[in-house]
Formats: C-alpha cells, structure tokens, sequence
C-alpha cells in the first residue's frame, strides 16, 4: 500500500462507480424531479397570483397610477408569469439540493464540506438581490420615471410590459448579488489575487457602471441605484479574495498545520 493510498486526507469516493449511462439517467431524473417541483409550486402560486400581482404592481398605484391590459389575454397571461416565475423562484433551493446530491458521489469529503455551503450562499444571495430589487429599486425607479408626465402626456402602463419590467431588474439584480460568491470561487482555485482586484478598480467601474446601462432602464437613477451597491459588492469581494489567498497561501507552505 503507497502513501497516497493510506492518506486520511485524501477519502476515497463512494463504492459502486456509475457508468455514463447511470448519470444521464439520474441527471434526467433531477431535471425531471426539478421540472415537476416547479410547475407543482406554479400551481400553487396561481392562486396567489392576484394577491401577488397586487404586490407587484404597489409602487406604481401608490403614486395614484393604475395597470391596465390591452389584449383580452393579456392578463391572464401575466397571472400565468407569475405563477411560474414565483414557482421558479420557490423551488430554487430543492433544485439546489438535487443538484448537490447529483454531483455529491464525485466529490471527495473535504469537497462536500465546502460545497453545501456554497449553494446555500448562492441561494441567499439570489434572494437578497431580488429583494433589494423589489423594496428599494423599483418604488424609487418607477416614481422617477412618472415624474415626466404632463398634462398633455400621462402614463398609460401596460400589465404585460410592467411585470416584464419588474422581473428583468429582480433577476439583474438576484445574478449581480453572486459577484462575491464568483469572487471567492476565484479566489480559492487561485486564479484571481486581491492586489489584481484592487489594481483594477477603475477598470472595475466603468464595468459595472456600463453593465448597470444595459440591465436597467434607461435612466440615471436606475443605473446609480445599481452601480452603487454593485461596487459595494466588488470591494466586499476584495476582501473576500483577501482572507482566502491568505488562507490558501498559509495551507501551501504549511500543508500539515503547523
């Protein structure tokens, strides 16, 4: 027996290795069981679409505005949205899960401790950037862009192309809130060092604030209300990548701990 095969350091990977064909069929059956779980959840979210609707569409009737349909199927079609973006958006974390039980027979011991808590970040910071979307962008962007109405020129807002609206900068905003996580994955395989980031800052900038154009509507205020806790997140990222290198550089020239 060599010394590789009596490391304690290195667990080897469960009995019974799959052939190609066992992991196409146990991927088709997560798709399959993370396809199901979505449209059950849409299901149940359809009775709650209107109440739902309601929420959505709270920051453009608190300015005394109302939504209005302009096609017969078009509201119904909007209700169906929202049953599936919000079943979509329930089941995230068991599609999480199912991923992470499929890929979980390949990973070594010290792998699976690490990855857990990965998709849980991931999923927490998806939620928080749709929430920050919902709660502080959104109120702010629609009574921006209202206030250009006139006398001569009133809002007359569509139910369709408003839930479009919402959902763009919900979900902009619920991928841009991964950056840390992208950051620290970087950082850990080492392929991004922290003084990379910091030297690149400016150019870090100007990125963001040409991203923050192209995901939100055209106004300055959507696009500061972006950039700016965007560019929070790049130097939280900063110190992320910090504390890992060091880490990652302490492990390599001590492997044992010492």
């Amino acid at each position: 027996m060599t010394d590789r095969d009596a490391s304690p350091e290195r667990p080897e990977r469960p009995e019974g290795s799959m052939t190609l064909l066992d992991h196409l069929d146990e991927l088709r059956s997560v798709l399959l069981h993370s396809l199901i779980s979505a449209l059950a959840a849409a299901g149940v979210c359809w009775f709650f679409s209107q109440r739902i609707l309601d929420l959505l569409v709270q920051p453009l009737t608190s300015t005394g505005q109302h939504v209005y349909f302009h096609q017969p199927v078009e509201a119904f079609l909007t209700r169906m949205k929202i049953a599936l973006v919000c079943g979509l958006f329930l089941v995230l974390p068991y599609v999480l899960w199912r991923v992470y039980r499929f890929i979980m027979p390949g990973l070594y011991r010290r792998e699976r401790k690490t990855v857990a808590p990965l998709l849980i970040a991931s999923a927490g910071l998806f939620y928080t950037g749709v929430g920050f979307a919902y709660v502080i962008l959104i109120p702010k962007v629609v009574a921006f862009m209202l206030s250009f109405a006139t006398d001569q020129m009133l809002p007359l807002i569509g139910i369709g192309a408003y839930f479009a609206f919402v959902a763009r900068l919900c979900l902009a905003f619920g991928l841009v809130f991964e950056l840390p996580l992208v950051v620290f994955l970087l950082s850990a395989l080492g392929i991004v060092h922290p003084r990379l980031l910091l030297k690149w800052w400016r150019y870090a900038l100007v990125t963001i604030v040409i991203f923050s154009a192209v995901l939100t509507p055209p106004d300055v205020l959507s696009q500061l209300l972006m950039a700016g806790p965007v560019m929070i997140l790049y130097l939280g990222s900063v110190l992320i990548a910090m504390v890992v290198t060091r880490r990652r550089e302490r492990d390599r020239d001590d492997p044992e701990g010492h």
